[in-house]
């Protein structure tokens, strides 16, 4: 199903799940519904990630991406698996072509003035600022955005239930990624009604701040 970055955005938080055996992925995929956020970028940082992709994928009810993709091949094992949206770690060139040429939203990282000229020179209008916290948080972002006012970031690295109203304050942030609100050791564990709760107290807090509006 194409989705496009408006849709992948919309909910504001994009939980970074790093799931190290894919049994845990449907309970995790139920703890998002749950909680009001069926959306996730399950990363390839694991054996398991294309397995968890999979299984969340196939449920039907919540949007998949893949992170931590680092190259073409794992572009192609992630779409194979379910996953609808590719986001990477840096920036990488034959990463961001294979994506556009095959219709699929991708979030590259940048960090940098080149980082940001080149997914203009892409085609690209939307970057995952990462690591966020690490390269200066939200003052770094007003910064880029001044010379490049058409770019958007979604920060990732950092981002917490503390400072998250800090970086959707800015309108040239459509959405956060973060994993404070699925934390490995509840996940592992399978306690997914707590993370069901932390789920919805994100989501909470995401609509206080904005009052409502998409």
């Amino acid at each position: 199903m194409p989705v496009d970055l408006a849709v992948i955005t919309a909910h504001r938080i994009i939980p970074v799940i790093a799931l190290g055996s894919s049994d845990k992925a449907d309970g995790l995929a139920q703890a998002l519904v749950d909680g009001g956020l069926p959306i996730a970028e399950v990363t390839f940082r694991t054996d398991a990630a294309a397995e968890s992709i999979r299984a969340m994928a196939d449920r039907g009810d919540i949007l998949i991406g893949a992170g931590t993709v680092l190259d073409v091949e794992q572009v192609h094992r992630a779409l194979d698996a379910g996953a609808v949206f590719i986001v990477s770690p840096g920036y990488n060139q034959a990463v961001i072509d294979e994506c556009l040429g095959l219709g699929v939203p991708v979030l590259p990282g940048a960090a940098t003035p080149s980082d940001m000229t080149a997914a203009v020179n892409s085609g690209l209008d939307t970057v995952k600022f990462f690591p966020a916290g690490a390269c200066g948080g939200p003052g770094t972002i007003k910064a880029l955005s001044a010379p490049f006012p058409q770019m958007r970031f979604v920060p990732t690295g950092g981002v917490n239930a503390a400072n998250i109203g800090e970086y959707l304050a800015l309108d040239c942030v459509p959405a956060v990624g973060g994993s404070w609100m699925v934390p490995p050791g509840l996940v592992d564990a399978g306690e997914f009604d707590r993370v069901t709760g932390l789920v919805a107290e994100a989501v909470a807090a995401v609509e206080n701040r904005r009052g409502g509006r998409r």
